[in-house]
Parts: C-alpha cells; structure tokens; sequence
C-alpha cells in the first residue's frame, strides 16, 4: 500500500497546479524562494521546471509553503 494518497486534499490541489500548468512559488526551509510550474509529484518530492525548462527536485518536508504565483 503506498502512502501517497491522491484522497488527501492538498495532493489533490498539487495534482491541480500540475495539469493546469499554474506558475507556482515554493518557500523552502533554507529561505529560497523556487518559482515554475510542478511538472510532477510522489510521496516523497516535487518537481519544479524553471522558465528555462530546468527540472529542481525538492522533498516535501523541506517546503514551507507553495502558493500559486500572482
């Protein structure tokens, strides 16, 4: 059974951003501040393509917030 449970509110908000192609920002624990569009998700880490197509992987339990982009 996996943990990743596609019930669960705010996966299913990610999972929105995703296939709406929403920019997003995601604040880190660290201070940085990651803005792109989430290309994919799982149970462990998202992944953030840049507007330069770069691809940043980033595990959930470091994100403080993610919010879409104004």
């Amino acid at each position: 059974m996996s943990d990743f449970d596609t019930n669960l509110p705010s996966i299913r908000q990610v999972q929105n951003f995703i296939k709406d192609k929403h920019e997003i920002e995601l604040k880190l624990v660290t201070g940085d501040l990651l803005a792109g569009k989430i290309f994919w998700q799982d149970k462990d880490c998202i992944s953030i393509l840049d507007h330069y197509d770069k691809q940043t992987i980033v595990w959930r339990h470091s994100i403080v917030y993610l919010k879409p982009k104004s």
